[in-house]
């Protein structure tokens, strides 16, 4: 019985142990619920939820909020947009806030982000709000702002 009890226990642990990749991570912080809708909309949940690693600059449901809402109804609808722009915040890699310079950064939707460091973080016209929370897969950093591929 004490073994049994013992093994119950251990495995218990190793659950409680493994981190969530980002998609996981990301719902359970409870402020990604239009970013969830989209990743489900684009067919992009089972690539998030791969090996990575990935950086995602994830918009918060604020920052969809600032897109009028017939607009991202429409980008919603539209599976190759709405993989693009999604796409577009996502750096193959996994790169810690401590790690990041000044520059362009190609990303997984083909081009290039730009990142400024002065006065804060911004990724395009996106300021950076929160850094560093880890998935299993990668990282996530929280922005403000939906930002679009050019």
């Amino acid at each position: 019985m004490k073994r049994y009890l013992a093994i119950c226990a251990l495995s218990l642990l190793s659950a409680v142990a493994q981190a969530k990749d980002i998609v996981d991570t990301a719902v359970a912080a409870g402020n990604f619920k239009t970013l969830a809708t989209a990743l489900h909309a684009a067919g992009l949940v089972d690539t998030l939820k791969g090996p990575g690693p990935f950086t995602v600059f994830a918009p918060t449901d604020a920052a969809f909020a600032k897109i009028p809402k017939a607009d991202l109804d429409a980008l919603l609808k539209d599976k190759s947009k709405l993989t693009a722009v999604l796409t577009y915040h996502v750096v193959p890699g996994k790169v810690m806030a401590k790690d990041v310079k000044a520059g362009k950064v190609k990303t997984v939707q083909g081009s290039e982000l730009t990142v400024s460091t002065s006065g804060g973080v911004m990724v395009d016209n996106a300021k950076v709000t929160a850094t560093d929370i880890a998935a299993d897969n990668g990282v996530i950093h929280v922005i403000d702002s939906v930002v679009m591929p050019k």
